[in-house]
C-alpha cells in the first residue's frame, strides 16, 4: 500500500508538472497574451473591473500570464508537484 502510494504520488506530481504549461495554454495564458475570447480574457476582464480597470500585479491573473508566458518558476513548479503529488496519494487510498 505504502508503495503504491509513493509510486502515485510520484506519478502524479511529475504529470500535473508536466500538463501545466499546456493547461496554461489551453485556457488563453501564453507567450503572446492572452488570448481573446479565452477562459483567461475573462478572468482578465473580471479582474480588471474588480479593481477600477486594470489587473493587479501579483494578482492570480498576472501570475498566471507570468507562468503562461514564461514558464512555470521554481515556486509555482513545486507547488504543482505537490498537488499532483495529493492527487496521485488520494488516488492510492
Amino acid at each position: 500500500m505504502v508503495l503504491a502510494m509513493l509510486i502515485l504520488a510520484s506519478a502524479g506530481s511529475a504529470a500535473f508538472i508536466a500538463a501545466a504549461p499546456f493547461v496554461l495554454g489551453a485556457v488563453g495564458f501564453t507567450s503572446g497574451g492572452i488570448v481573446a475570447g479565452s477562459v483567461a480574457a475573462k478572468m482578465m476582464g473580471t479582474a480588471a473591473a474588480a479593481s477600477g480597470g486594470g489587473v493587479a500585479a501579483g494578482s492570480m491573473v498576472a501570475l498566471l500570464q507570468s507562468a503562461g508566458a514564461a514558464g512555470l518558476s521554481a515556486a509555482a513548479s513545486t507547488a504543482v508537484g505537490v498537488g499532483g503529488a495529493l492527487v496521485g496519494a488520494a488516488i492510492a487510498r
